[in-house]
């Protein structure tokens, strides 16, 4: 069964594939993605975009766009009265943007198109077979047509139900959080004042949000009415659900899209196994408390996709490819454990011990390092990797988005996937002929830094031969001679 040779075949078309197989393909890989729909939907579950993604999608050139079609929201509610403010965060992005997962997708989409990624649609991947030096797949193509593709790396980014986990056999360990939840598309005749409107009490809780093109997001549960997935959710049965828990229900008619769904909790025990690894949804799933889900798995894309381009491309080791699974596997945990957290205290029923919730809530986030740590952790901006042992202490944490003297940024510096220099002039002149490195000359004295083309610090310290070294650990390309 012949078929097509790529460097890396992604299996799965949603967020995490797209953004993957763009970096890919603009880093000169060869990369095809198969997707088993056949067409492009427009309903979707996930609608927040965090600052951290936006900073990723800013390094793409795509933040702006992105922002430009959505509804920014500076303030968090976590649950009843109990809200974080995100206006202080470190970030050009002080928000949580209000976006359908499709606005996400056709950009990225387009973007992996563009630079040349092969993306078939209605091919169902069905085996994965690890083959030497090569990854061998089966796809059906639909009417019993079999077909076969060979890569040197496969992805699987094909969400919770992954063929790609499967052929590795590999556990999926975990549990059902929330039960038969209830989501919905609609317009309402009398949207809420809010922008974000959570309640909850006896009756069950419920989640109002504006995409800001007139379609508003309701999910909303009832503990009493537990039905399986499958079970057809009616618009009577969301806005009565919706008046006993809020008093009314804002009038919602015309939906586009109902469904019923279960929240699971579960984390992949391995990230990589030799050429096939996981990302997004595939590796792990968490409660959609916080909006978390789509944006780890969107940082899971941007921490893989650099270190694969640099192993196809000679300049670093296969191994650098286990400080995927090594970085990225313990924010997953980190997720499961901060989602899960909120949203066990979204569904707690009793109203004195609701109210007691939100007091102690409310009094923790007012302390501001609890406060901080909240907002860090939700929006993606503290999320920091592990350092070698001697490192800086910076090293492994998100870079801040410094400004050059001529006022260029670093996040639009790192695009076309490069690693980027932060030092003086005229010092950091003698590094500018490395392979894959552009530098920047701060507008305000700072520490020198090697940013990773994900926006983390690789190294920091001064100029010098451990810059030189990391710059060949990290798979920058040799140093120049000095000018």
């Amino acid at each position: 069964m012949d078929g097509p040779t790529y460097d890396v075949v992604v299996v799965g078309a949603g967020p995490t594939g797209l953004l993957l197989a763009g970096d890919l393909a603009e880093a000169g890989v060869r990369v095809g993605v198969f997707e088993k729909r056949r067409e492009e939907s427009n309903l979707t579950r996930a609608f927040a975009v965090h600052a951290r993604t936006l900073e990723q999608l800013d390094a793409r050139g795509l933040a702006d766009r992105l922002v430009a079609d959505g509804n920014p929201v500076a303030e968090l509610r976590l649950f009843g009265a109990v809200s974080v403010t995100l206006a202080a965060l470190p970030s050009r992005f002080p928000f949580v943007l209000v976006t359908p997962q499709y606005h996400v997708e056709r950009l990225l989409r387009e973007r992996a198109a563009a630079a040349g990624a092969d993306l078939l649609r209605g091919a169902r991947v069905t085996r994965v077979v690890p083959d030497g030096d090569r990854v061998r797949i089966v796809v059906d193509a639909g009417e019993g047509g079999l077909r076969g593709a060979t890569a040197r790396y496969v992805v699987g980014a094909d969400g919770h139900h992954s063929t790609v986990r499967d052929q590795l056999g590999l556990a999926f360990p975990g549990r059902s959080v929330v039960r038969s939840l209830m989501l919905a598309d609609v317009r309402l005749a009398r949207p809420p004042a809010e922008l974000l409107t959570i309640e909850g009490n006896r009756h069950g809780f419920c989640f109002v949000v504006p995409f800001g093109d007139g379609w508003y997001r309701v999910i909303a549960r009832d503990p009493r009415r537990e039905l399986p997935d499958g079970e057809p959710v009616t618009l009577a049965e969301i806005a009565d659900l919706v008046r006993r828990v809020v008093g009314t229900d804002f009038g919602m008619h015309d939906p586009r899209w109902m469904s019923r769904f279960h929240s699971d909790e579960r984390q992949v025990t391995r990230y990589r196994v030799g050429r096939v690894l996981l990302a997004g949804d595939a590796a792990h799933v968490h409660s959609p408390a916080g909006g978390m889900g789509m944006n780890t798995g969107l940082q899971d894309a941007a921490n893989l996709g650099w270190k694969l381009a640099a192993v196809l491309h000679g300049r670093a080791g296969d191994d650098l490819l286990d400080t995927y699974g090594a970085e990225r596997r313990p924010v997953g945990a980190m997720v499961l454990q901060t989602s899960g957290g909120l949203i066990r205290a979204a569904m707690l029923r009793g109203p004195v011990v609701r109210a007691a919730r939100n007091v102690v809530v409310r009094a923790a986030l007012a302390v501001r390092p609890l406060g901080d740590r909240v907002r860090m952790r939700v929006s993606g901006i503290g999320v920091r990797y592990p350092a070698p042992p001697g490192a800086h202490r910076l090293v492994g944490a998100r870079a801040p988005d410094v400004q050059s003297r001529d006022g260029t940024r670093l996040y639009a510096a790192l695009r076309g996937g490069r690693f980027v220099l932060v030092a003086p002039d005229p010092a950091g002149r003698r590094y500018a002929g490395h392979d894959n490195l552009a530098t920047l000359h701060p507008a305000v004295p700072t520490l020198p830094m090697l940013v990773r083309p994900d926006g983390y610090l690789a190294w920091a310290g001064p100029l010098g031969p451990q810059l030189d070294r990391a710059l060949r650990a990290w798979g920058v390309g040799e140093p120049a001679a000095p000018a």
